[in-house]
C-alpha cells in the first residue's frame, strides 16, 4: 500500500539489451571468425609455399580448394556424402533409443543399476575400432559391420548422460509425486524426464560427433561405401589434394552436425536454467 512516507514502487524486469547492440555482438563474432578462417588459409598457403613443408604431400590451401570444386561437381561425391551421412544417422538412432531406454530401466531400479556398474565399466572403455575384426567376421564388409562399432561407440554417450540424469531427480519431488498417488508412468512423464532431458541432450550431441568419427572410420577400415573409403583411394593413389579436400569435407560435415545439434539442445531446453541466457558462439 502506498502512503504519503512510503510511495508506491512498481517493480519492473531489466531492460533487455538493445537491438543493436546485440547485432553489434554479433557482428563482431562473425567479422573474428572470418578472421580466423582467413588467417588459417593463409598460414595454409604460406607452409608448402615458402618450403616448411613439402608440397607434395602437403599441397596448398588453393591446390586444395580446387580440388575440393571438382569433387563438388561429381555427382559420385555427393552419393559418398549421402552414404556416410546414412550409416551416421541410422547408427545415431540405433544408439539413442537403445541407451534411452536401457538407461531409464537401469536407472529407475537400484537393484540393476548396482547389478551392471561393474559390467557397464568394463565395457565402456573398450575402444570401438577394436570392434572391427569381430565385425568383419560377424557381417563381412557390409553396412551391418560398420553399424555395430558406430552403435557401441555412441551407445555409451547417450547411456550414461541418461543414467545420471535419472540418478538426478530431486528425492524431495519423488517422494511428494508419491504422496499424490501419481502413477508410475506419470512420474517418468512429469518428474524423471524433464530432469533427464538435459542430459540427455548432451548425451546426444556427443552421440552425433563421435557418430561420424566412427562412421568415416569404418568405411577407412571395413571398405564401406562413403567419405573414408575415398579418402583411402585417394591416399593409394597419391592424390593428395583430393585426400585433403575430403578431410575438409568430413571437418565441415562435424561443424554443421554440432551446429544442428545445439540448436536442438537450446531450443528443446530454452526453459531450463542452463541455456536462459546463454550466448550462441
Amino acid at each position: 500500500m502506498a502512503t504519503a512516507d512510503a510511495p508506491l514502487i512498481v517493480a519492473t524486469p531489466p531492460p533487455r539489451p538493445a537491438r543493436s547492440a546485440r547485432r553489434s555482438r554479433t557482428a563482431r563474432k562473425i567479422a573474428l571468425g572470418i578472421a580466423g578462417i582467413l588467417g588459417f588459409l593463409v598460414t595454409w598457403q604460406l607452409l608448402p609455399t615458402i618450403g616448411l613443408v613439402d608440397p607434395r604431400y602437403f599441397p596448398s590451401a588453393t591446390v586444395t580448394l580446387a580440388a575440393l570444386g571438382e569433387q563438388m561437381r561429381d555427382l559420385e561425391f555427393w552419393r559418398n556424402v549421402g552414404r556416410t551421412m546414412s550409416a551416421w544417422g541410422l547408427g545415431l538412432v540405433i544408439a539413442t533409443v537403445l541407451a534411452t531406454v536401457l538407461g531409464t530401466v537401469i536407472g529407475l531400479v537400484p537393484f540393476l543399476r548396482r547389478a551392471t556398474h561393474t559390467t557397464v565399466e568394463f565395457l565402456r572403455p573398450i575402444p570401438s575400432v577394436a570392434l572391427i575384426p569381430l565385425a568383419i567376421l560377424m557381417f563381412g564388409l557390409r553396412i551391418e559391420a560398420a553399424l555395430v562399432i558406430i552403435v557401441y561407440a555412441s551407445f555409451w554417450q547417450v547411456f550414461i548422460q541418461v543414467l545420471y540424469g535419472v540418478a538426478d531427480v530431486d528425492t524431495v519431488a519423488r517422494d511428494t509425486a508419491r504422496s499424490f498417488g501419481l502413477s508410475r508412468g506419470s512420474r517418468i512423464v512429469n518428474l524423471v524426464f524433464p530432469t533427464a532431458l538435459p542430459y540427455l541432450m548432451t548425451g546426444l550431441r556427443l552421440a552425433a560427433a563421435v557418430a561420424l568419427i566412427l562412421a568415416i572410420t569404418a568405411e577407412m577400415f571395413i571398405g564401406n561405401p562413403g567419405l573414408g573409403r575415398e579418402i583411402v583411394f585417394a591416399q593409394s593413389a597419391g592424390n593428395w589434394p583430393v585426400v585433403y579436400a575430403l578431410v575438409i569435407v568430413t571437418g565441415i560435415l562435424g561443424l554443421l552436425i554440432n551446429l544442428v545439434f545445439r540448436a536442438i539442445e537450446r531450443r528443446s531446453l530454452a526453459w531450463h536454467q542452463s541455456v536462459r541466457g546463454e550466448e550462441v558462439l
